[in-house]
């Protein structure tokens, strides 16, 4: 029994509902919600730590246990996950307080803002299904206002679209939870998948593994991503970045959780299924980056393409695969606030966001021209940057299966983000200057320095990536062997 590992999930929890009390002291909100940040990232390092050192850690609350009460469950994948969310949130806060402004932090911004962590660490550490929905409900909740906040028409009309398809994939979530509970009798994760190991998987119970997968890909942006684009491309750019880095590899986790601890018993059908999706992801996605000359149509289509490329590791359920899967599931976390919060501060300067009205940046900002071209790098994948292992890991897995067409449209992919991120670059950046200092729609004072700060946690996670190796072989090795979960859980 580890009592921290409920932390990250209710300090943000306790702190979000004291600052509804005094949503209008900006103050105090700001000091309050970073540390509640800062607090749960230190515990989720600590419990980092206890998993290499101890193995999987559990909690069941009220002292009821396993299968019969509500479990809370650390492994080495969930809890990295929980560290570089605490991480990429903290960043994508303290841009705010110089860009969401002061009349979005009076409507409870910061309330909702730690609400959308708790459903998001609560997802990543549940050892339950049906908790799993209600996580799952509470960052959507969040979400909903959040992606509204300023009002624009533009805004409601995406944010319409955005919490209809969700209502869609949660009932039908619901029904994928109530269809496997009247067969095995349990939603544990870990009873569930020794319920099932012990029956067998068959047809029906199938079905329902690629029920829960449409319901997931719907989460992560997996093929069913038409909701996408539009929805992230209209709120303000720390909640438009926090949604880029979070909100799908919640689904993204939840497929990587599922199918490698309860669906994994005919690979055949579920895994080639997924692999199929994240190939034609990957395609549409590249069609997509390279098709638009908005800066944040670019810039969400490559978050497409990272969800296809993720997944794609998990098809193979090797070694290399999944190790792959998971540098860059992390790296992917960090690069995609910081390419977003970028994104950002250009329209933010030249007050628009088609490429084809701004020019010759980088003379005035050299900073944030060069920061982008180094994430520009690591998204393609060039060493020593995050990006370089986890693209070789994913294709050496998919080679290794036999799966030579997904790594080769892995790698098509690759060239695609690099043909999309460089014409943002060179029209964004390069070439010559047309706004003068007294015409820039806005001052990037403050701004650099969360940017600063994810690039030196994604400089960090590449070129000091044998640092964290350890930690990431355990976590493969723990998805790979669903005995060590169940019996953390059961025994």
């Amino acid at each position: 029994m580890n009592n921290l590992l409920i932390m990250p999930v209710i300090i943000p929890l306790i702190v979000g509902m004291v600052l509804i009390i005094f949503h209008k002291n900006i103050i105090l909100q700001r000091a309050l919600s970073l540390f509640a940040l800062f607090l749960s990232g230190f515990i989720a390092f600590v419990m980092m730590n206890q998993v290499r050192e101890k193995g999987i850690q559990t909690l069941q609350l009220g002292g009821w246990e396993a299968p019969f009460g509500i479990s809370f469950v650390g492994d080495m994948f969930s809890v990295l996950l929980v560290l570089t969310t605490c991480i990429v949130s903290s960043c994508c806060l303290i841009f705010a307080f110089r860009s969401i402004g002061e009349k979005n932090e009076k409507l409870y911004f910061y309330p909702l803002f730690l609400f959308l962590i708790v459903g998001v660490n609560g997802s990543f550490l549940t050892g339950d299904l049906f908790n799993l929905y209600v996580f799952f409900e509470v960052f959507l909740l969040a979400s909903y206002v959040l992606i509204t906040l300023g009002g624009g028409k533009k805004q409601l009309r995406e944010s319409l679209k955005y919490v209809f398809i969700n209502i869609v994939s949660s009932a039908f979530f619901l029904i994928g939870v109530a269809y496997l509970y009247s067969i095995t009798g349990t939603l544990n994760l870990a009873h569930l998948s020794f319920r099932i190991a012990e029956a067998g998987q068959d047809g029906l119970i199938t079905t329902i593994a690629l029920l829960f997968l449409i319901v997931f890909s719907l989460k992560a942006g997996l093929l069913l991503f038409f909701w996408l684009p539009g929805s992230y491309s209209v709120p303000p750019t720390a909640i438009a970045a926090i949604f880029a880095a979070l909100l799908t590899k919640v689904g993204i986790y939840s497929i990587f959780r599922m199918f490698t601890l309860v669906f994994y018993h005919e690979p055949q059908i579920t895994h080639l299924m997924i692999g199929i999706l994240a190939a034609v992801t990957m395609l549409l996605g590249a069609a997509g980056a390279t098709g638009y000359m908005d800066v944040r149509k670019i810039l969400t289509y490559n978050v497409v393409i990272s969800v296809g490329f993720i997944v794609a590791g998990l098809v193979t359920m090797t070694e290399a695969g999944i190790t792959g899967s998971i540098y860059y599931l992390i790296h992917d976390m960090i690069i995609k606030a910081l390419v977003f919060l970028i994104g950002g501060t250009i329209i933010l300067i030249t007050g628009t966001s088609d490429l084809r009205e701004m020019s010759g940046l980088i003379r005035r900002h050299p900073q944030l021209g060069w920061i982008f071209f180094i994430g520009t790098l690591s998204m393609v994948g060039i060493p020593p940057l995050s990006g370089f292992l986890g693209k070789v890991f994913i294709t050496q897995g998919t080679f290794e299966t036999g799966y030579y067409w997904l790594g080769g449209i892995g790698l098509l992919a690759s060239i695609f983000i690099l043909l999309s991120m460089i014409k943002l670059f060179m029209n964004a950046f390069w070439g010559e200057t047309i706004l003068s200092e007294d015409e820039e729609k806005g001052s990037i004072r403050g701004l650099l320095f969360p940017i600063a700060l994810l690039l030196v946690v994604s400089l960090a996670l590449g070129i000091g990536a044998e640092g964290i190796q350890a930690y990431i072989a355990q976590a493969t090795e723990q998805l790979l062997n669903p005995s060590l979960y169940i019996e953390a859980v059961l025994k």
